[in-house]
């Protein structure tokens, strides 16, 4: 059966430059600090970002809660917008690791300063302290929605002048400076903090980067090592993620260009409302009665992987081992199945 895997662009398979990048990496010990190829990484991307430091890790995960515990202190609040990547899918990390509690505010996943000023607390003995405001671009279940950038500059802006430290969830920001026309070091410029994503739009098997300051990235290192993400020969991953970042980032408007020709398909569908995707997530919106369990299910049987986000909401998410061809039978398997659940 021809198998067509939309659930993430986490399912990609190493490409052979990847392969090849690995077999050739220069590694050392990264917890002492001596792998080439995770040095060169990390130098790279702090140019990149125009930050001073960065560090690899293991995932997207770690890096927001390193940047979450190197700006707090247990007790403290962060606030994220609705819907934020740490409120979902992060297994309730800012609690059980850091003693944090996280605040959604804004409208969807994005904010502004009015929304910041009113989910600050009070100077008391009783109340949390707000210690930072955490963005996220794109924004994942949003569809993959890319933030106004004159209106994210301003809220990091603000947040700074109110005193708290701005980090940014940058997991898919490749895929914001794609679609945006604005620079990665531009997106990361009002941030403290930045996490990138390796694995994702890009493609590499795993790992992320956390970019900040000399001192802040100091301190994410030994937390890093207390929580378990102090790996030896890293540079073997690395050196996939160096390659993605090399090699990968100006093939991602091809993914754009898929998922706008998949939401274009599926638009036409009786029972499907969409809003055409500015990145590579497509979310669908069902009909009443219509569950997106038992959809992506029956999707399923047929060779096309989907993921259902809610009761309602199906998300479909291209990526660069899917192709134009696979875009045209997914749409074809997704109208059948639709078409016998109605």
């Amino acid at each position: 059966m021809r198998i067509i895997d939309l659930r993430s662009d986490t399912v990609t398979k190493p490409t052979p430059g990847m392969l090849q990048a690995m077999m050739q990496a220069q590694v050392g010990d990264d917890v002492y600090g001596e792998d080439p190829t995770v040095l060169a990484l990390e130098a790279r991307i702090a140019e990149a970002t125009g930050k001073e430091a960065a560090l690899f890790v293991s995932s997207g995960t770690m890096g927001n809660q390193l940047a979450f515990a190197c700006h707090a202190r247990p007790g403290d609040e962060i606030l994220v917008g609705r819907d934020a990547h740490p409120l979902h899918y992060e297994s309730g990390a800012a609690s059980a690791l850091s003693g944090l509690q996280l605040n959604a505010i804004g409208e969807g996943g994005f904010f502004k300063a009015d929304h910041i000023d009113a989910a600050l607390r009070p100077a008391a003995y009783y109340a949390p302290r707000t210690a930072a405001v955490s963005f996220e671009n794109t924004h994942n279940r949003l569809g993959g929605l890319v933030w106004p950038q004159a209106q994210f500059v301003a809220s990091c802006t603000h947040a700074q002048s109110r005193g708290l430290a701005v980090h940014l969830d940058g997991a898919r920001l490749w895929n914001a400076v794609a679609a945006s026309g604005v620079s990665l070091r531009d997106w990361c410029a009002p941030c403290d903090t930045v996490s990138l994503c390796f694995s994702k739009g890009l493609g590499a098997p795993m790992g992320s980067v956390l970019v900040g300051t000399a001192d802040l990235i100091t301190e994410a290192r030994r937390l890093r090592k207390r929580w378990g993400g102090g790996t030896r020969q890293a540079g073997y991953m690395a050196s996939c993620a160096l390659y993605s970042f090399e090699h990968h980032q100006a093939r991602l408007q091809e993914d754009h260009q898929h998922a706008r020709q998949l939401g274009q398909a599926l638009a036409q569908i009786r029972g499907c409302q969409i809003v055409l995707p500015q990145t590579n997530i497509l979310v669908v919106e069902l009909a009443s009665g219509v569950s997106a369990q038992g959809v992506a299910t029956a999707c399923a049987a047929k060779g096309l992987l989907v993921n259902a986000m809610s009761s309602s909401l199906i998300r479909l998410v291209t990526h660069l081992n899917v192709t134009r061809d696979d875009m045209v039978h997914a749409a074809y398997v997704f109208s059948a199945v639709m078409e016998s659940r109605q």
